[in-house]
């Protein structure tokens, strides 16, 4: 039985593309780049990570040139750690001495001339008494010496000296005090004194 129906109503035509492109439709033109946009995106980042790269791995190189520097100054030190230690202690001790002997200097300066002082001891001595030893101290001058004669002489002489450097207005305006020991030595051939010239000031032992 044959349709009654216009042919246009049971099948439609098929589009027909038109023999040019539409350019107001752009998602429809064809992709004309030489070079597209992502190759570049690709080659930026490429070149992003080998900077970080090379960067990372100077970096790197440096912190093991440092790490080695380091381990050489340090067994440096270790090697030269024992006489170090040795020489601050050397160091140390002879400042603490210089210290004292500069104290000492100074304190003898203010007090004593010691040029003067002995050519005032040797004017003042008498005949009869040798002194032995002249010992400086910080709180004073200790002779040493011995007396001819008989005990009784001896020991007179040495006594009637310390009257003197009491009297002495040299002796007198450097030294407080006089402190004298006689004694006679084991082969009671001579007679020994010992005497302690105290400067003023000096705290008494």
């Amino acid at each position: 039985m044959l349709s009654l129906r216009p042919k246009s109503d049971q099948t439609q035509a098929p589009l027909i593309p038109a023999w040019h492109p539409n350019l107001r439709n752009r998602g429809q033109l064809p992709d004309t780049k030489v070079v597209r946009t992502l190759f570049f995106v690709n080659f930026a980042a490429i070149m992003i990570a080998a900077s970080l790269l090379v960067y990372f791995s100077y970096q790197e190189y440096r912190i093991k040139n440092l790490n080695r520097l380091v381990a050489d100054w340090q067994t440096q030190i270790d090697t030269n750690k024992k006489s170090a230690a040795q020489a601050v202690v050397l160091s140390r001790k002879f400042a603490d001495e210089e210290k004292k002997i500069n104290e000492l200097n100074e304190f003898l300066k203010q007090r004593l001339a010691l040029s003067e002082f002995l050519l005032h001891l040797g004017s003042t001595l008498p005949a009869d008494l040798a002194i032995d030893t002249v010992e400086v101290r910080a709180d004073g001058v200790n002779l040493r010496g011995t007396a001819t004669g008989s005990p009784d002489e001896a020991s007179g002489r040495a006594l009637a000296y310390v009257e003197l450097i009491k009297q002495d207005k040299y002796f007198s305006g450097i030294f407080e005090d006089v402190s004298q020991d006689v004694r006679r030595d084991q082969g009671n051939v001579r007679l020994t004194f010992e005497l302690f010239l105290r400067f003023k000031g000096a705290p008494k032992k």
